[in-house]
């Protein structure tokens, strides 16, 4: 018996400071959705291994909410982050003081599948942020981490 890896797509947005990826999830939007709105939830498919807590938010976001996270990259850290960009069961995305965002865009497919393509957009970043991106190689190392995050989000949606 063989055992198939999951992976996600990583793709060029032709956009240096965009990094995405996609992956294909035997779930409905609305399944999905609910995970990427909860931020109790992101912990469990954080490709980046940097989430340690939830501290604060509701238990679902919508367009302005705010959710604190305690994180750990090479220190540990709090971070505040606020929901930018909002449609129900098709797009989330969240930003922090730094303004980069992450983004989740769905795809229903039929058959109770969901395209889900998931976004690190710097193009928001001040000058000082995007000097701190470049000094700390951020944009491949976080291509890397959306490819992983999906993979996990997969798992999760697909055994909900």
């Amino acid at each position: 018996m063989t055992s198939e890896k999951v992976c996600s797509e990583i793709f060029d947005t032709g956009n240096p400071k965009i990094k995405s990826a996609r992956i294909i999830v035997q779930a409905s939007p609305s399944t999905i959705f609910a995970i990427l709105s909860n931020p109790k939830r992101h912990r469990d498919i954080d490709g980046s291994a940097t989430i340690t807590e939830n501290i604060s938010g509701p238990d679902e976001l919508i367009l302005g909410s705010k959710f604190g996270m305690k994180m750990h990259l090479g220190v540990d850290y709090r971070i505040l982050n606020t929901v930018v960009e909002y449609k129900k069961d098709s797009l989330i995305a969240w930003r922090h003081l730094g303004r980069w965002r992450w983004r989740y865009e769905l795809t229903a497919l039929g058959n109770g599948s969901t395209q889900v393509t998931e976004s690190f957009d710097g193009t928001y970043a001040p000058a000082v942020a995007q000097v701190w991106l470049y000094f700390r190689k951020a944009y491949p190392w976080t291509q890397l981490a959306v490819a992983k995050t999906l993979v996990r989000l997969k798992a999760v949606a697909e055994a909900s």
